[in-house]
């Protein structure tokens, strides 16, 4: 039989993908923040939607920029990655403090991150929501992926201090109409 369950731990029954680092330029400056409140919004172009506070010094960068990068990590920079979450980019160089390589992305200012299995530059698309719900719109512009990396074992935000690791992978068929 199911019970209540709490409505402010919601977000751990519908976690909607792996963690991400988001980084951003402007200014000459560099910044990397981890985030999971994203979600596809369409396939072509590819849109991507993500909740970014606007009391975050990502936010203002990216609002500023227009672009960032989507870097996602595998486990093996989990500590990492859940790390530059816990200082804040205004005051501390997050690619120096947690040894991230930033790399040179084809067309943003914003970095791809070297020790991720797959970038995504991306350009501001739409930003009507933010005020009211801190949500950006990104068109995705280019993608990267590390070939090398067959099925990278992503981190997915679960609540808290709690993560899980994605695990097996099914591919199920699907009946075409």
């Amino acid at each position: 039989m199911k019970k209540n369950f709490p409505l402010a731990k919601v977000y751990s029954l519908l976690e909607p993908g792996p963690v991400i680092l988001v980084s951003s330029a402007w200014k000459g400056r560099l910044n990397v923040m981890p985030m999971s409140w994203h979600t596809m919004i369409d396939f072509d172009p590819p849109l991507v939607g993500c909740v970014i506070s606007g009391r975050n010094h990502s936010f203002g960068m990216i609002r500023a920029s227009k672009e960032c990068v989507i870097n996602i990590p595998d486990v093996s920079i989990a500590r990492e990655t859940v790390a530059c979450g816990n200082v804040s980019g205004a005051r501390v160089d997050k690619f120096a403090k947690f040894g991230l390589t930033p790399e040179k992305a084809a067309l943003v200012k914003a970095p791809l991150i070297k020790e991720c299995w797959a970038s995504l530059e991306c350009r501001l698309h739409d930003a009507r929501m933010a005020a009211r719900y801190d949500l950006l719109v990104f068109k995705v512009v280019k993608a990267w992926v590390d070939p090398a990396r067959k099925a990278p074992a992503t981190l997915h935000h679960r609540g808290g201090e709690e993560f899980m690791v994605a695990g097996r992978r099914l591919k199920i068929r699907s009946a075409k109409a």
